[in-house]
């Protein structure tokens, strides 16, 4: 399988429990929502050990949100922060899937 990326664009994640999703913004101080990705709609979070973002800035760095309508790929900024942010949304996700 491989995904064809046109650019990588800089975006700004917020985990929000109160609302059970991730939120998005195009901006670090910006108010307006550029998406979300719901906890109910994550089928899988993974590392990208295969390299399917071709085109990653930082391919080691890289891990997937996959949800029913879309594959979102991230790039942390740190090892450490790649699993903390992967651990945080799978277990959101499965707290969310038991109820």
């Amino acid at each position: 399988m491989c995904f064809s990326l046109k650019t990588w664009r800089r975006r700004w994640f917020i985990f929000d429990l109160d609302h059970q999703r991730l939120a998005y913004y195009t901006e670090l101080n910006e108010k307006k929502l550029k998406g979300v990705i719901y906890f109910q709609a994550i089928k899988e979070v993974y590392y990208d050990h295969l390299r399917t973002a071709t085109s990653s800035p930082r391919p080691s760095l890289t891990f997937c949100v996959k949800t029913y309508e879309r594959l979102f790929f991230l790039v942390a900024h740190s090892a450490e922060a790649m699993r903390i942010w992967m651990d945080v949304i799978v277990t959101a996700t499965d707290e969310h899937s038991r109820y």
